[in-house]
């Protein structure tokens, strides 16, 4: 029987009038160039496909070829330390056969099928196998072991294995038989349709933050393992910076970046960076635990639209090892711009701003897929995602931003007049939140300092002060204001600038652990309560501030290296020493 042809192109829109050859979300081979398809949509006359490739020069009455399976990549060693496109074909690969330009229809592998790692298997003959246990493993990276475990739905005995050794990518490394008497060859590698989420034996509460070195975020903003966070901002606020230094030092396992709908010097950028940069555990590239999964805005649309969920789903396999997975999807906003370009082209109803209805409904899919996981194996693994939201002119209040805000329980937005004013990273301390601070204070108040969330809190309730204070000392002036008053806004400068202010670039700065954000937060407290007292007693803020040591405070971050806390304890002497100064001159003047 021939297959079906198509009578209508629409872009990446694709109908065929044949309903009985294809399911839903059924992957298929467009056209004689066989382009990669997805069936979204169905009735008694027509199918609907879309199309992940360029379809210029595509024409009416050519074939339409199902597969029987849905849209799925290839799980298996070798995503480590590459870049994918959208639907993850490697671009690199692609290069090699087409040039600088991605031609369409260019089958290659997946994954490099001719490489050969070194298998140590895990399991004997008679061995009974569960879904997720693993039978083999091979070192992907230095930083690294991959371990072959068997597809969820999936279980066995196993009744032929080989040894170790060197073996590629669709070498069979066990058989398995499972109740029904049926043999499954299972190799280094396996598939999984991207749009279903892996199976877990159940989801754990937040208790660990994800740490990123940045205070802002570690000590205001803090995000678990497992959350969920959205980075909105307009153009030029620092949106994608503030990601590639949550991506370059946060304590996750593997780091997968999406760069969804974004240009392509910035992902040059990302892969420039990320290859120079050395990975404070191995001291190697940080590209040894990374992925990129490039869909630039000059690439096809509906492969960004299907990018995020590639790079979720290999996530998802990681995590199933065991590991902690952050993943950088920049931007969200143009992902759902690409869902509004084609939901025109199907000439469905719109809904606010031209978006879809199931706009909600999609973004929310995405973000439930993170959490931190027991595994179907016993493991403990994590997915967490930071999404970039693009709104326009910064306009919180658009659909995208709008809708992500339901589905996240942290929020870190960044304001155009901060990232004006050279203040990174420009995220907003009024406006930004964080639902995780319950569930995390007990991992601070026992691995970092009983005190911490108090201190985080007295920090947060003092610039919440300053922000009541300068809206008055805009309307009227600062000499209305007392002694007292003026003091909290000179404490949240300092705050401002000395703690939440940090410098990418500065090799003590561009990363500061728990315990030096702990220190430094309990300094600037202590001088702030030492200059309430010494104010009590008389002495002007003027002269205190004459003394220097508000900026010695803000000079601390560069001043007292990550290595030496104790200098902390040096330092408060000394400022002691000054204040107690200020105290018995006040009292000679008397």
């Amino acid at each position: 029987m021939p297959n079906p042809v198509i009578f209508s192109v629409n872009g990446p829109v694709v109908k065929v009038r044949d309903t009985n050859a294809f399911s839903m979300m059924e992957m298929v081979y467009v056209g004689h160039c066989r382009l990669i398809g997805e069936v979204i949509g169905m009735n008694d006359t027509e199918t609907t496909i879309q199309v992940y490739e360029g379809t210029s020069g595509l024409m009416t009455g050519e074939p339409v070829e199902p597969t029987g399976a849905p849209m799925s990549v290839t799980l298996g060693p070798g995503i480590l330390n590459n870049i994918f496109d959208g639907i993850e074909r490697p671009l690199k690969t692609l290069e090699s056969v087409s040039g600088a330009f991605i031609g369409d229809g260019i089958d290659v592998p997946l994954l490099d099928t001719e490489r050969e790692y070194d298998v140590t298997v895990k399991v004997k003959t008679g061995t009974v196998l569960q879904g997720g246990e693993a039978y083999a493993s091979c070192q992907e990276t230095s930083a690294i072991l991959h371990l072959c475990m068997v597809p969820p739905m999936l279980s066995g005995e196993v009744i032929r294995t080989v040894k170790d050794g060197k073996y590629r990518l669709n070498d069979e490394i066990i058989c398995l038989k499972d109740a029904a008497g049926q043999e499954h060859s299972l190799t280094l590698c396996q598939r999984w349709p991207i749009r279903r989420a892996r199976p877990a034996a159940r989801r754990l509460p937040p208790s660990r933050p994800m740490i990123t070195g940045q205070r802002v975020l570690d000590t205001l903003f803090p995000i678990a393992r497992g959350g969920a966070a959205a980075i909105p901002g307009g153009f030029g606020t620092g949106k994608t910076m503030t990601q590639h230094q949550i991506a370059k030092w946060c304590d996750a396992d593997i780091i997968v970046y999406i760069g969804c709908g974004e240009r392509g010097n910035e992902m040059t950028q990302v892969l420039e960076e990320f290859t120079a940069l050395k990975d404070p555990r191995t001291g190697k590239s940080l590209m040894e635990r990374t992925v990129l999964i490039a869909n630039t805005s000059n690439m096809p649309v509906a492969a960004r639209e299907a990018s995020i969920y590639t790079g979720i789903t290999l996530a998802e396999y990681y995590r199933d090892m065991g590991y902690h997975i952050a993943i950088m999807a920049d931007s969200t906003s143009r992902w759902a711009e690409a869902l509004r370009e084609i939901s025109g082209r199907l000439e469905e109803m719109p809904a606010e701003e031209g978006y879809p209805a199931y706009l909600p409904s999609r973004l929310s899919e995405f973000y439930e897929r993170t959490g931190a996981y027991e595994t179907l194996s016993g493991r403990e693994g994590s997915v967490t995602v930071i999404g970039a939201v693009s709104p326009q002119g910064s306009d919180f209040s658009e659909p995208v931003t709008q809708n992500t805000r339901r589905f996240v329980r942290c929020f870190w937005g960044l304001d155009k007049s901060l990232a004006y004013a050279r203040h990174y990273p420009a995220i907003n301390w009024t406006s930004s939140y964080s639902e995780y601070l319950d569930d995390l204070a007990p991992y601070y108040e026992k691995q970092v300092n009983p005190k911490f969330v108090q201190y985080r809190s007295e920090i947060s309730t003092l610039l919440k002060e300053e922000q009541t204070l300068m809206d008055i000392v805009r309307l009227i002036g600062s000499d209305v204001l007392p002694e007292d008053q003026k003091l909290v806004i000179e404490i949240a400068r300092v705050i401002r600038v000395g703690f939440l202010q940090q410098n990418a670039y500065h090799a003590e700065d561009t990363y500061v652990p728990l315990e030096k954000q702990y220190l430094m937060m309990k300094l600037i407290l202590h001088v702030y309560r030492r200059a309430q007292e010494l104010m009590r007693d008389g002495t002007a803020l003027a002269d205190i501030a004459a003394s220097g040591i508000f900026e010695l405070v803000i000079k601390v971050k560069y001043d007292i290296p990550n290595r030496q806390p104790e200098r902390f304890r040096t330092l408060t002497q000394q400022i002691d020493a000054t204040l107690d100064g200020l105290r018995t001159q006040k009292k000679e003047v008397l």
